[in-house]
């Protein structure tokens, strides 16, 4: 795959309801040791981010990720754009995630922002 299709693999994990089904995605697009840190948490390997996304998913019935950009990509790094769409689809706010992938295109860190940048 390529590193386009590894984080947009990754975003429908993120959707993805079903705990197979998320896990066999995750496979393909995140790196076995790979680190995940937002706000509000940090955590490594793939079955440590499939925990987590469902937890969020419980969290939020409904919800949904969905993309607010294209994905840009230098060297071995990435950032792009996504934001929280709630189940009666009202929309949360813009966030955005830095990463990094291997040599195989797989994501081995993702580093998210949520909300707008602070004001100078």
């Amino acid at each position: 795959m390529t590193v386009v299709a590894n984080v947009l693999a990754y975003v429908d994990a993120w959707n993805e309801p079903d705990a197979a089904a998320r896990q066999s995605i995750l496979g393909g697009c995140w790196a076995d040791d790979a680190v995940y840190v937002d706000p509000n948490v940090e955590l490594k390997g793939r079955g440590a981010l499939a925990g987590h996304i469902s937890r969020m998913q419980a969290g939020r019935p409904g919800a949904r990720i969905e993309m607010m950009s294209g994905i840009d990509l230098h060297h071995n790094v990435v950032r792009f754009l996504w934001r929280l769409v709630r189940a009666d689809g009202s929309a949360g706010d813009v966030s955005i995630d830095f990463g990094e992938v291997d040599s195989d295109g797989r994501l081995t860190k993702i580093i998210g922002f949520f909300g707008d940048a602070p004001k100078k």
